[in-house]
């Protein structure tokens, strides 16, 4: 099973009212097991970043100018999230983010249902709690001190790890993996013994080199191990 757990940033919060994308981050799970494969690209928006989004995540008008626009990023982004799961923290924002931008470029949209949201399921896991990404870090032990602003990339990073852990966490699971193929291979060694050759090797060692061991040896006295 494939899923993306991915991230947006924007210049603000209304995709219907003209905000646009401006970074996307995502990185992959198989079986609930990360690759190591993700995906990463800051976006021009095509307008201005506004304050109270750049206070957010950092991105601002100078760095953003020479950025790819949606449409020049749009196959690359669509061919690596494939036909994955998609694992969103607040997911209906994101993915209403991403149906705008590609409406725009007269792309189909992404169904609605292929989105996993991480949110929804902390609310049902922990009803009344907090439930924001650094709330569930700091529930989980989730290192999240790298995350001083947003970032999609750091936090789909920081996301797919508390995904796993509303999932039921994953390192139990591993060690008794671990220790079933370790306790295998443990019992295939001992009891697996190599067969008798149908015939033995002729030796290697020439007379020549078998009577110098013999002289060498003898110059090592009585009590050398080679004498035992």
């Amino acid at each position: 099973m494939r899923e993306i757990v991915m991230d947006t940033e924007t210049t603000g919060l209304e995709a219907r009212g003209g905000d646009r994308i401006v970074e996307i981050g995502g990185v992959e799970l198989i079986n609930h097991l990360p690759t190591g494969r993700s995906y990463h690209q800051y976006i021009n928006p095509e307008r201005p970043m506004p304050r109270e989004a750049f206070e957010i995540h950092g991105l601002g008008d100078d760095f953003l100018r020479d950025k790819p626009v949606f449409t020049r990023i749009a196959d690359d982004f669509l061919a690596f999230i494939a036909d994955a799961k998609l694992v969103i923290h607040n997911a209906s924002f994101d993915m209403a983010f991403l149906n705008a931008e590609l409406a725009r470029i007269n792309y189909p949209p992404l169904p609605i249902d292929r989105a996993i949201d991480t949110l929804e399921i902390a609310r049902r896991k922990y009803p009344g709690a907090q439930a924001s990404l650094d709330a569930l870090c700091k529930r989980f032990a989730v290192d999240n001190s790298a995350r001083e602003k947003h970032g999609a990339l750091l936090d789909s990073e920081i996301l797919a790890e508390v995904y796993l852990e509303l999932l039921g966490g994953r390192q139990q699971g591993l060690i008794l993996s671990a220790e079933a193929e370790t306790k295998t291979k443990t019992e295939e060694s001992v009891d697996w013994q190599a067969p008798p050759r149908p015939r033995p090797l002729s030796p290697r060692l020439t007379e020549q080199e078998a009577a110098a061991h013999q002289d060498f040896v003898a110059e090592l006295g009585e009590d050398a191990i080679w004498q035992r």
